[in-house]
């Protein structure tokens, strides 16, 4: 059985709790800012290394399989081994191989350590339990809306930094930059940062464990390949049934061991079934607009001038300039988030959570329509950045709101395997649906591609709206917060 250790809120030393939470936002926007930094890149990594693209795409989908299922592990091992202890570690392993993939020499040594980068994503998790055990009550929501804010900020300025890192110095400073602010940050956590007081006591759960890792390597590489493989092509439904068939395996296991990896029962209430399908749809959403902008606005770029005539959308953007059209997304997260926090600790995170889909919705909805001049996709970018940065807020409280102190890390893991996973479908059915909506004979999309791909994305974030009806009233805020006051005082 598992028994929770905590110390008392007038036996807690440290630095003010905004020391640590620029610290764990620092190592939040490093993480974020790499995952997405080399995607905008890969046509040049296969150019570089003479390669196929199905090949050089593991350079993105072997960090998401591996950030992916290492995400609930860490996030365990930090509930019981303690959360600072493992954010310093997966920072460190993240800075470190970020350092190596600048100094490979191969395309194989690049996609080796992009899977050990994988690490860094538990900065997530680990850092939503270290702001529930160390923070003020009544500065939790404010903590976990900034820390939330940073992966769509850090995931925005990531895609489209790629290019211009690459016209002013070259490749291997895409992992350079990364690995500087990543390994600075962990060794400033480690210290500086208190250890969290909250750990629960437990056998590890290696079966659960290693079966979960399965499906979730199942599942994402059939998402992550269903465009290049074919979505009904044998090896695309063979995963997916695999991946069935091991989350059903892992279910059983769960309800058997006598510590279980994850509180079925906690995750499968309504609330927390709510909140993580809610996630799945925001990054569906988020990733399904992010990944087309760089390309809308880059357009027509350099094509033969009989196939630009058709081209009627799109402002002939620089890589530099393409920067600045997510720079109102990233400014109104950096507001938004604390914003959203404070809001849904005074009236519940359900609210901020409705207002960041609507207002996601809203954005994507206009700029799928409305895309004539570059102010209206800086205006249109703002709702979409405020509309992200609330909703992550939100689902980042709903968390922490509704699971016991002790099983926070594996939870939010969770949860940010719900985002990863949406993010995926999002990526590839966006890119799909402009792949089939090309100028004939070329691979140059049509205008009504990104406008239907857009539209499916606002379209998920409507659904996410709907879902948030099946929410708790604040009564459920409230008793997340009493469960936080007795995880400290017990």
């Amino acid at each position: 059985m598992s028994t929770v250790l905590s110390t008392r809120a007038t036996e807690r030393r440290g630095p003010h709790y905004l020391v640590t939470l620029t610290l764990l936002v620092t190592a939040g926007v490093s993480f974020a800012f790499m995952q997405t930094l080399v995607v905008p890149a890969l046509p040049f990594f296969q150019r570089e290394f003479d390669t196929t693209a199905s090949w050089v795409a593991w350079i993105a989908t072997g960090f998401l399989l591996s950030s992916s299922v290492l995400t609930p592990i860490l996030g365990k091992l930090g509930d019981t081994y303690g959360k600072k202890r493992l954010l310093v570690i997966s920072m460190a392993v993240f800075g470190l191989a970020s350092v190596a993939a600048a100094f490979s020499t191969s395309l194989a040594m690049i996609v080796f350590f992009r899977v050990v980068q994988g690490a860094g994503a538990a900065v997530f998790p680990l850092a939503f339990g270290i702001i529930r055990d160390e923070f003020p009550p009544e500065r939790v929501g404010i903590g976990i809306g900034t820390m939330s804010s940073v992966f769509g900020l850090g995931g925005g300025i990531g895609l489209v930094s790629s290019g211009a890192i690459l016209q002013a110095l070259s490749w291997p400073w895409l992992f350079l930059i990364g690995a500087v602010p990543a390994l600075a940050v962990a060794a400033l956590i480690a210290w500086i940062v208190p250890e969290s007081r909250t750990r629960i006591q437990s056998r590890p759960d290696w079966l659960g464990g290693a079966t979960l890792s399965l499906a979730l390597v199942g599942l994402l590489l059939a998402v992550s390949e269903g465009n290049a493989w074919g979505w009904l092509s044998p090896g695309v439904l063979g995963l997916f049934a695999a991946s069935g068939a091991l989350f059903a395996l892992w279910v059983r296991i769960e309800r058997r061991v006598p510590d279980p990896m994850v509180d079925l029962a906690s995750l499968s209430s309504r609330p927390m079934a709510v909140t993580n399908a809610t996630t799945v749809l925001i990054g569906f959403a988020m990733f399904g607009s992010f990944i087309l902008l760089p390309g809308f606005v880059q357009a027509p770029g350099d094509v033969p001038a009989q196939v630009a005539e058709q081209v009627t959308y799109g402002f002939d953007a620089s890589p530099v300039m393409t920067g600045l059209f997510f720079l109102p997304s990233s400014l109104a997260m950096l507001l938004a988030g604390p914003l959203a926090g404070a809001a849904g600790t005074r009236f519940g995170a359900a609210w901020p959570l409705r207002f960041g889909l609507a207002s996601i919705a809203l954005g994507v909805f206009l700029i799928a329509f409305f895309h004539d001049a570059p102010w209206m996709i800086f205006v249109f970018m703002m709702f979409h950045g405020i509309g992200v940065a609330a909703a992550l807020s939100a689902v980042g409280n709903l968390v922490v709101e509704n699971v016991s102190a002790a099983d926070t890390g594996v939870a939010s893991g969770m949860n940010s395997i719900m985002r990863t996973t949406g993010a995926a479908f999002g990526a590839q059915i966006s890119s799909a649906v402009v792949t089939a909506y090309a100028i004939p004979s070329t691979t140059v999309p049509l205008e009504a591609g990104y406008t239907i791909a857009l539209a499916i994305s606002a379209s998920a974030a409507l659904f996410g709206l709907a879902l948030t009806t099946l929410l708790s009233p604040p009564g459920g805020r409230m008793r997340g917060l009493q469960r936080r006051r007795v995880a400290v005082r017990a």
